[in-house]
């Protein structure tokens, strides 16, 4: 059995259909890159497994771990194992990052049957996670993502990650306004969390995302469908030939 299942996914905003028959299938241990064009749908298809209600399902079924997502509440999405890592992430003023994970958590855990961490155990478990994105001691104290630059929203971002331990994460644009270094730093997180026990689907424009987390499949999502999947040769013939060479690809199948 699949460990997230798409099929036939159908998703609009208000009467505009972005998503128009998404079909899709990820196991454990498999990292997927979805590429395409702007406003084709990549952020949305995450939303839309998020559970963001700003977006209505019309058709298809999301299969979560054998259990229909799309009947789970966005907190039971959270509490059952997704991620999402956001392309912008918010700023949340005068909540200390520290606060905000021991918050996070705790009602994992609890959603769980599991008892809370004590204090201890917390400060543990945010030392060991902070290593895996470079964090420092100063950026885990501050308010969670408030004056950050765009290098240390993506790191917290990975450092949320690392500490929910999710089964299955949506990285939407992770690469997005990030440096070399910046982006070293936040591959190599996500490199580090990579297991046979989860997946992780990584949404970006660019290829150089993906010379340091290299995926298994990569599909190309264009005017709201997955129209062509491959191995990572296809994200360096998408650099070479850009997306125009989908169009005209579908354009000469059609006729």
């Amino acid at each position: 059995m699949s460990l997230l299942s798409i099929r036939n996914l159908h998703a609009s905003i208000g009467d505009k259909e972005i998503l128009k028959g998404v079909n899709l299938e990820i196991n454990k241990g498999e990292v997927h890159s979805i590429m395409g064009p702007n406003g084709n749908g990549k952020s949305t298809l995450a939303a839309v497994i998020a559970g963001n209600s700003k977006f209505t399902v019309t058709q298809g079924e999301v299969i979560f771990k054998g259990k229909n997502l799309l009947e789970m509440p966005i907190d039971v999405r959270a509490a059952e194992g997704i991620f999402l890592g956001f392309q912008y992430p918010v700023e949340i003023p005068g909540v200390s990052i520290s606060n905000f994970m021991r918050t996070a958590v705790n009602e994992q855990r609890k959603y769980r049957g599991l008892d809370p961490l004590s204090a201890s155990e917390f400060l543990k478990l945010m030392e060991e996670k902070k290593k895996v994105v470079e964090m420092t001691a100063k950026l885990a104290n501050r308010s969670v993502n408030e004056g950050f630059s765009g290098g240390e929203k993506k790191k917290n971002e990975i450092f949320q990650m690392a500490m929910l331990d999710p089964i299955m994460s949506f990285l939407d644009e992770t690469d997005s306004g990030l440096d070399i270094d910046a982006l070293r730093i936040v591959a190599n997180g996500v490199n580090k969390l990579r297991s046979s026990e989860n997946a992780i689907v990584v949404i970006t424009h660019y290829q150089r995302l993906l010379d340091y987390i290299v995926p298994d499949f990569v599909h190309v999502l264009y005017e709201g469908k997955i129209v062509k999947s491959g191995s990572k040769e296809l994200a360096l013939e998408l650099e070479a030939k850009g997306y125009e060479w989908i169009r005209e690809e579908l354009e000469s199948k059609q006729k």
